[in-house]
């Protein structure tokens, strides 16, 4: 997706987070390691870590909450339960998005009642309102539509539950390089997955895909394989068909084969979501990963991250309770967050200490380094 990237996301009375919670990738510090993570002065690739129930998954929904309203994709029952927090009087949910596209940055709010329920919207270019629109009185600031090279809409017939944003992208004639389309290509192209053994995932598509169909037909089989070679899984895969006419896939042993779905470790199956998934990497904007080591190895995860961060042009986020992860040899102090009584704090700003590259960040995690 080019040089199009998640600046910062701001999020309140959502799910646990009843105060305002920002993830913000714009204060990269000046290490002269792993540089190769920072892009367009922006973290490119991140960790999050905290203790449970301390909101990563909650944190991944909330920033793919805006997948819900303007573009077609998959969605899962977890993005629309509970969706207010249950300790607030408040009745809505509050969503700040900052992206920078090229040149541009793109402000974009909204406010939700529910998961489904726009009550309010507005959107800015380089500090320029292009509108602003509330849902439940039935108007708004449309002033500065020329921005994105629209001269007037009429809202005439417009049904009050679509965005304005998607009502514009999908219903207006606008210039090939307009930002709107930007703004919508690079949230189609978000995808949110949790490695475990089903195919649960946000953005990106919609449906639900048979892996291993996909791995068979896609001629992925030998790329499957050396994949699993290069993380330590020694595995021969091969290409059966069963009796009722299904072609799967088969690990090979000496003396016969077995079913790969129902031989393979849990952590192989994870592996082999991973992998389905990385071949559509490069045509990604921004990845969030959760829980993405629960049945890996620490060397293993490691691995997986270091794949990631060899792909330079999607923007990544990993959740992990794995201390080990936590090492300058695979990020920096400033690309590790710790996700504490509602607030995300890099481990340079959590700390007085002066982090350096021979710093064991791990080590100084479990010692509550970063606990303020």
């Amino acid at each position: 997706m080019g040089d199009n990237m998640i600046k910062y996301f701001k999020v309140k009375n959502y799910k646990n987070f009843q105060d305002e919670i920002t993830v913000d990738f714009s204060n990269p510090k000046d290490y002269r390691f792993n540089q190769s993570v920072i892009k367009n002065g922006l973290i490119n690739k991140a960790v999050i870590v905290g203790d449970n129930s301390s909101g990563k998954s909650n944190l991944g929904l909330a920033l793919f909450d805006i997948t819900i309203h303007l573009v077609e994709r998959q969605q899962i029952h977890q993005q629309h339960i509970n969706y207010l927090n249950a300790n607030s009087d408040e009745t809505l949910a509050y969503f700040e998005y900052c992206f920078l596209f090229g040149e541009n940055e793109v402000l974009y709010k909204y406010r939700k009642k529910s998961s489904r329920e726009l009550t309010y919207e507005e959107l800015y270019v380089n500090n320029k309102k292009v509108f602003s629109y509330n849902f439940e009185l039935g108007e708004g600031d449309l002033s500065g539509l020329d921005i994105v090279g629209l001269s007037t809409l009429n809202l005439t017939f417009k049904d009050r539950k679509i965005s304005i944003v998607r009502f514009i992208a999908t219903g207006a004639d606008l210039p090939k390089d307009s930002v709107l389309n930007e703004l919508m290509s690079f949230v189609s192209n978000m995808l949110w997955f949790r490695s475990l053994q089903q195919n649960d995932y946000i953005g990106f598509k919609y449906g639900t895909d048979f892996i291993v169909q996909s791995i068979i037909s896609n001629n992925w089989v030998k790329d499957f394989e050396s994949f699993l070679n290069k993380v330590g899984i020694n595995d021969k895969l091969e290409v059966i068909q069963e009796p009722n006419g299904e072609w799967q896939l088969y690990i090979k042993y000496d003396k016969r084969s077995l079913n790969f779905l129902t031989t393979a470790s849990n952590g192989t199956l994870s592996l082999m979501l991973y992998f389905f998934w990385s071949k559509s990497f490069d045509r990604l904007s921004f990845l969030f990963i959760d829980e993405f080591d629960a049945f890996y190895h620490f060397r293993l995860a490691e691995a997986i991250i270091k794949d990631v961060i060899e792909n330079k042009e999607v923007q990544a986020v990993f959740t992990t309770h794995n201390t080990y992860l936590l090492d300058n040899n695979i990020l920096r102090p400033d690309c590790y967050f710790n996700l504490l009584n509602g607030k995300l704090i890099s481990f340079n700003d959590a700390t007085e200490k002066e982090l350096r590259e021979g710093h064991n960040l791990g080590k100084l995690y479990r010692q509550n380094e970063f606990q303020s």
